[in-house]
């Protein structure tokens, strides 16, 4: 089920990095931030010597305690420091908090070693904050898995099931039922703290392939309220054919998981025959999930009635 999985390891350009983090772009440098470290770091330490455990990969932030110490040194002595900073390999990129003037001998250094810097009017915790919440979103891990994802009753569901069973055209007639589409055919799944996050492709977002029809787009056909850019993923329904001579779980006292990245998620078998209303059945299961969720199970009280606690 799961194509690929793909390495914490990404390549943002400037201008949607300092945008979605509302930052000032003070120097461009080398166009692009390659980014491969969830941790932010403060170089208090490092300006003043002490160079051990210094991870290039991370961001580094200037907030006023650093910056305070490099206003106490003289120029040559701040230069000299500035300068073991940027020597010591790549950094990504450096963040003055607060709208800290930049020192001029700091942006030489930068422009040697081709190093953007930007500015943060906010506090420096919530400069480090901010980063660390677009870090651990950008640099998840990720996996590729094939499916429909949607919004059913708030319940992020994820429909699986080999390429012809029904999948997409049953996202339809949900999405008819005034449902949400996240994904469809190909979700990409982000492991987000311990949630697993859903999300489409961008080259498909928006689109379904229908048999017999073709490419549609929900967005444009269906309007801005059927979709959905993410959603987390709750509960996995895998269709399949339906056979007959098998034993289908009638009680729904088997509790049944699929693991992804780690996180085990429930999944229900939904058997696919002719007269079966798949949309119903689904929306029956996300209810069902969402007062389980809550703490009640209609099975245990269903036992607890006819045997007894």
């Amino acid at each position: 089920m799961i194509n690929n999985i793909i390495l914490p390891q990404e390549t943002v350009m400037l201008d949607k990095f300092a945008s979605e983090l509302n930052f000032e772009m003070l120097y461009a440098g080398r166009g692009m931030i390659s980014l491969s470290s969830i941790s932010v770091d403060r170089p208090g330490l490092r300006l003043a010597g002490f160079f051990s455990y210094f991870d290039t990969k991370r961001i580094l932030v200037i907030g006023l305690t650093e910056h305070e110490y490099l206003h106490s040194c003289s120029s040559e002595e701040r230069k000299d420091k500035i300068k073991k900073l940027f020597g010591c390999g790549e950094i990504p990129c450096i963040v003055f908090s607060r709208d800290l003037p930049v020192f001029p001998e700091f942006m030489e250094c930068a422009r040697e070693a081709y190093t953007p810097v930007f500015r943060s009017s906010k506090m420096t915790t919530s400069v480090i904050a901010d980063l660390f919440v677009y870090l651990s979103r950008l640099l998840a891990p990720t996996a590729t898995v094939h499916g429909v994802l949607l919004d059913v009753l708030g319940v992020g569901i994820m429909l699986t099931g080999k390429s012809g069973v029904g999948k997409s055209e049953t996202a339809v007639e949900l999405i008819k039922r005034g449902h949400r589409l996240v994904a469809d055919d190909s979700v990409l799944i982000r492991k987000i703290e311990n949630e697993l996050v859903g999300t489409a492709p961008d080259k498909i977002r928006y689109f379904m392939e229908l048999r017999g029809i073709g490419m549609i787009n929900v967005k444009n056909m269906y309007g801005s309220g059927a979709i959905m850019n993410e959603k987390e993923i709750e509960f996995i329904m895998e269709m399949r054919p339906w056979e007959n001579g098998k034993a289908y779980d009638r009680l729904g006292d088997q509790n049944d998981f699929e693991e992804i990245l780690g996180v085990k998620i429930p999944k229900l078998l939904i058997p696919v025959s002719p007269g079966r209303n798949l949309a119903i059945l689904i929306e029956v299961a996300a209810r069902n999930q969402r007062l389980k969720s809550m703490g009640y199970d209609a099975t245990q009280e269903l036992i607890e009635r006819t045997i007894g606690r």
